[in-house]
């Protein structure tokens, strides 16, 4: 395999591990404020059924049934695969501590599980939720997911997120306070965003204290509220070549030390309504890929130091 010319999550755990290093995505049976009736009860309008856990374990399965399930997904493939176990669906942190301890743990003491991850929102990290994530962080090898999506105040209203970017950056030092290593989810191609409004959010992202980016590419799913918008609007979506140069101006921006836990964002693809070129994954990382070497650029080359900000 090539060189990549950004820093690659895969790359990065077998740096420390050893071994491929698999996530294995879990789901711990919670909601989110924002469709409890807290917040809202329609949730962030592009969120699938599923909390955005697709391709999660079944919940109504335990922890440790779950973890056999997925990874038997991947066994053959990597039979000496190392595992992080990733709580994706909903929101990872919205439960009572002593429940959400209990479950962390427990996927803790699967087999070949060196550490985990946890999708979260940044509204949902009270003191005793914090605690436990201090706890585990001193223990084993963990990431705190923060979706944020965009640093702009009328896309978050739009999206229907329930928080503001100020919540999210409160989040990020309260997490880093405790060194707790932090990715934030950002979305690329939201039709209330001009490519300079996503450029911003990319370039905001680079001088706060982040250790991760997962970038995601829009895609509507079914039986999302984004779905019923789409067919009322039909609002414009991003080609594939739009998508692939933004990623790479964005990978030029953020600075080298950033991991790149994902480019794109996928979905079942019976459930994706459009843009259908989001199910072909492999095309589009191989296209930024190239991409990237017809510039001769590489994550950081355009990351300008002097702007990063410390947090008060």
């Amino acid at each position: 395999m090539k060189e990549k010319r950004y820093t690659t999550l895969n790359e990065y755990l077998r740096k420390i591990f050893g071994e491929k290093v698999i996530k294995v995505s879990l789901d711990a049976g919670l909601s989110c404020p924002n469709r409890d009736g807290t917040l809202s009860s329609g949730g962030c309008i592009f969120c699938s059924e599923k909390g955005s856990g697709d391709f999660a374990g079944d919940r109504s399965l335990t922890i440790k049934e779950q973890f056999a399930q997925v990874r038997a997904r991947t066994i053959k493939k990597w039979p000496q695969a190392k595992y992080i176990a990733y709580f994706q669906s909903f929101s990872g942190t919205y439960g009572s501590a002593a429940y959400l301890r209990n479950l962390y743990l427990e996927a803790l003491e699967q087999e070949g599980v060196v550490g985990l991850s946890i999708s979260t929102r940044p509204d949902c990290l009270p003191e005793e939720i914090l605690t436990v994530l201090d706890e585990l962080n001193k223990k084993t090898y963990l990431w705190v997911e923060l979706g944020l999506q965009s640093i702009h105040a009328k896309t978050l209203s739009w999206m229907n997120r329930g928080h503001d970017f100020q919540c999210f950056v409160d989040a990020l030092q309260r997490l880093r306070q405790r060194n707790i290593r932090v990715c934030a989810h950002i979305i690329l191609g939201l039709p209330c965003e001009t490519r300079q409004e996503m450029l911003a959010t990319a370039q905001k992202l680079a001088e706060l204290p982040i250790q991760g980016v997962k970038i995601h590419s829009l895609h509507i799913l079914k039986g999302t509220p984004l779905a019923y918008i789409y067919a009322r609007e039909k609002f414009q979506l991003l080609t594939m070549e739009e998508y692939i140069e933004l990623v790479a101006d964005i990978l030029e921006i953020l600075p080298k030390d950033i991991i790149i836990h994902r480019l794109m964002g996928d979905g079942p693809s019976a459930d994706v309504i459009a843009p259908r070129w989001t199910c072909r994954k492999w095309e589009v990382l191989n296209g930024i890929d190239r991409e990237m070497a017809r510039r001769g650029s590489y994550q950081g080359c355009r990351y300008r130091p002097s702007l990063h900000i410390k947090l008060r």
